[in-house]
């Protein structure tokens, strides 16, 4: 089985969404799961430890190169999402992705349009892309 494109898992939730259709509704929904995922990941350290956190400053120094700056840039995690801890957090991105879906369904907005235009974006402005 082929994964789903975004369009087709629009419709899908266009047919599935029975509940929360006002947008307000979808709005505050969208808050909600956007909270449950970043709390999911907080557990994955705070309380599961799979994954450690060491936030440090981030410094460049003038005239490095990309590859440099890169290579010098610590991404801050350490270690690896364990199989619960995983499994928790898709679900709620899921969750997420479900009323993003919902809120672009209700204004009439593609989700392969804005994949697509923000795709560009990056393409364009490159590093300079700071968003």
């Amino acid at each position: 089985m082929s994964a789903p494109s975004l369009q087709s898992f629009q419709e899908q939730v266009s047919d599935l969404l029975l509940r929360h259709r006002s947008l307000l509704d979808v709005l505050s929904k969208m808050g909600q799961t956007n909270a449950a995922a970043v709390r999911s990941v907080t557990k994955s350290v705070t309380e599961c430890g799979c994954i450690e956190l060491h936030a440090t400053k981030q410094d460049f120094e003038p005239g490095m190169d990309l590859q440099k700056a890169k290579e010098k840039i610590a991404k801050h995690v350490q270690g690896e999402l364990c199989e619960n801890c995983r499994d928790a957090i898709m679900n709620e991105l899921g969750r997420n992705l479900f009323y993003m879906s919902a809120l672009c369904n209700l204004l009439e907005i593609n989700m392969d349009e804005i994949i697509e235009r923000e795709s560009r974006k990056c393409s364009t402005l490159g590093l300079f892309n700071l968003s």
